[in-house]
């Protein structure tokens, strides 16, 4: 439903065109049990005149025979359809209700309270862009609030309104409101919930939803309706990483041929190259078509038709990305998941999963822990219940596309179905590719000292043992560096052992790939044998791409940062393209090799690093003469 203009009547056409230019705030109530959830939404409805008269005529007739307002309209029932809510008062499913104002679209989903019913709120929630927590000022925060605000926060919602409503029923007391907004700041803060707007209210009687009314002048902040129209919600929008997931391939005749979708995030414009993932083939985008004729630009959430000028190969469950902006890729992801069947979740059972780009048989290797949302405290489990909400390893049998839901909500999330009865049983937000970096061995094991010391080993050998990691493109010449470096070291009696990323691949990785996150493995496992090396007192040199920051972080920890030296072989590409005797970077072009750093995936520069050398200034005795420099400035190498 929309305000009244008088331009419906003057000009239809000019009144849809302005109706259309309004942005549009997708909204949830929610809370506890009996905090005037379905009252609130029906009251701003029904004072913002947004209801009509045939309608408001029923709700009076519907009032008399089964309202709780006594006597008066009772505006809870503009939202609870159900018969069985109806009868008990309460919310049970969620409802959903479209309204306009002059400034801003709305959609208003109504949330039920009831804890059991909790996997209702999840899924009112899953769009939305603000939350409006209501609290009863008789009964303060309750597990029920706590529960609601965790969810809230788990699903990346930024704006929250704290609404404490019942104003009426404490004396509209100050001193009431001001203990509830101090206790909840302290819930706020342990879940991040960045600057929560905090509003008296009484729904039941209007007192600042639309208008202000006269039981409130201590408080002067913009009543409900006000905050709404002009609250940001476009802050957090990701403008700069495309996201595309292909929907539909479209095909009406043989003249044309394009991608639908929903552009999740990023701006698309004709020109643009870009990449289809899984394949890793490039293109560029020719048209941009919707029913309304071509576009020049489309941003998030706007659906469109692709074109592109190249006949690559893309299909349904496809995604097309910017260049150099490839997202993650793993078959096991670390995810948060919000458990909504009565029963309870199997580790280790098949189900399917369902993402923005694809459908795939998949199942939870692990419970991490399950959050108790009373305290946030985390809980060891070996299984989850209806509502629980918990940290799971999830396996999928084809590799997911993604980024970590706190970067991209569309292409952050899934749920899982159960393959038996088709129902939705878990709403998972991942975290990233899960890693096995931070499981631990069995309890039964124990690490075994020596008892040789390490002073021994470094008066025996002469040198104080470290890891040397050589990171850098394909053929950026990591590996002619390490060689002559551990030639260097061992013509001066120096004692190495040097790892390099071939060699390693042909033995203790053979069983691994390339994707990001068996690239992970690769140098986790690396790292495990420099660790162990360096504690019998020898130095190690690993030659790696290893693309990742993040993962070369871990390593450094793992093997010690006192022991660990990073150097960034910064080769350009250019240089790198050149030197390519076996082709590779070509055949990445091709899409022949998927997720080759530099061309179909990105390689993080080092932030981090210890020391940097480029090639195609320096010789190679150049780049180990400056390894060298560095070991012996932090004493590697004994006198």
């Amino acid at each position: 439903m929309s305000h009244a203009s008088d331009l419906i009547a003057a000009d239809i056409e000019a009144y849809l065109a302005e109706h259309e230019r309004k942005d549009l705030l997708r909204l949830l109530t929610c809370g506890s049990v009996d905090d005037g959830k379905s009252t609130l939404i029906g009251r701003l409805l029904h004072d913002s005149k947004m209801i009509y008269e045939d309608h408001l005529a029923d709700l009076e007739a519907d009032s008399s025979i089964m309202g709780s307002a006594g006597g008066q309209i009772d505006l809870a029932l503009l939202m609870d359809g159900l018969k069985a809510e109806r009868e008990q008062g309460i919310t049970i499913d969620v409802a959903y209700r479209y309204f306009s104002t002059t400034c801003r679209k709305f959609i208003i989903a109504d949330t039920p309270g009831h804890e059991q019913y909790t996997r209702n709120m999840v899924t009112g929630a899953s769009t939305c862009q603000l939350a409006i927590i209501l609290i009863d000022a008789r009964l303060g925060v309750l597990a029920q609030t706590r529960r609601h605000s965790y969810i809230a926060s788990l699903l990346g919602i930024r704006n929250v309104v704290v609404a404490v409503n019942k104003m009426d029923l404490v004396g509209w007391s100050e001193e009431a409101f001001d203990d509830i907004r101090n206790c909840y700041q302290k819930l706020a803060a342990d879940l991040d919930l960045a600057d929560p707007y905090f509003l008296p209210m009484s729904a039941l009687l209007g007192d600042n939803v639309v208008d202000t009314g006269h039981n409130l002048n201590w408080f002067d902040g913009p009543p409900l309706m006000q905050y709404l129209e002009t609250v940001d919600v476009a802050t957090g929008v990701d403008l700069n990483h495309l996201r595309l997931p292909v929907q539909m391939v479209l095909r009406p005749d043989q003249d044309f041929r394009g991608f639908a979708g929903t552009v999740a995030s990023g701006v698309l414009r004709p020109g643009d190259e870009v990449v289809a993932l899984p394949s890793g083939m490039r293109s560029t985008v020719e048209r941009i078509v919707t029913f309304d004729g071509d576009l020049e630009v489309a941003g998030p959430g706007r659906a469109v038709t692709v074109t592109l000028a190249d006949e690559i190969d893309v299909s349904r469950g496809d995604l097309l990305v910017g260049v150099d902006q490839a997202p993650s890729r793993a078959n096991e992801v670390d995810a948060m998941l919000v458990w909504m069947s009565a029963e309870d979740l199997e580790p280790g059972r098949q189900y399917l999963l369902q993402s923005a780009n694809c459908t795939s048989s998949a199942s939870v290797a692990s419970i991490r822990h399950r959050i108790d949302v009373d305290t946030l405290e985390e809980q060891q489990a070996v299984s989850l219940g209806l509502n629980d909400i918990g940290r799971c390893a999830v396996t999928s049998d084809r590799e997911l596309l993604f980024d970590p839901y706190s970067s991209n909500r569309q292409t952050g999330s899934f749920v899982l179905v159960d393959r038996m009865s088709n129902a939705t049983v878990a709403a998972g937000m991942i975290i990233g590719a899960s890693s096995t970096w931070d499981r631990q061995p069995g309890a039964s094991l124990n690490r075994q000292a020596s008892s040789i010391s390490g002073a021994e080993r470094s008066a025996r050998f002469g040198q104080q043992p470290c890891t040397v990691l050589l990171t850098g493109l394909t053929a950026a010449g990591k590996s002619t560096i390490a060689t002559a470096l551990e030639r260097r070291l061992f013509d001066r009696g120096r004692t190495t052992i040097r790892l390099d990323g071939e060699n390693v691949r042909m033995g203790i990785s053979r069983d691994l790939g390339f994707s990001s996150q068996e690239r992970s493995e690769n140098l986790r496992r690396v790292a495990e044998v420099a660790r162990l090396v360096n504690n019998q007192g020898i130095i190690a040199i690993a030659a790696l791409v290893a693309p990742k920051e993040e993962v070369r972080a871990n390593a450094r920890e793992l093997v010690g940062r006192e022991r660990f030296v990073e150097v960034f072989v910064d080769t350009p590409l250019a240089v790198c393209r050149d030197r390519d005797a076996n082709g590779m970077y070509e055949a990445a072009d091709r899409g022949e090799i998927p997720q080759f750093p530099g061309v179909s995936a990105t390689y993080d520069r080092p932030t981090d690093m210890d020391l940097r050398v480029d090639t195609s200034v320096l010789d190679v005795d150049g780049c180990v003469d400056a390894i060298m420099e560095i070991l012996a400035e932090r004493g590697y190498l004994n006198a």
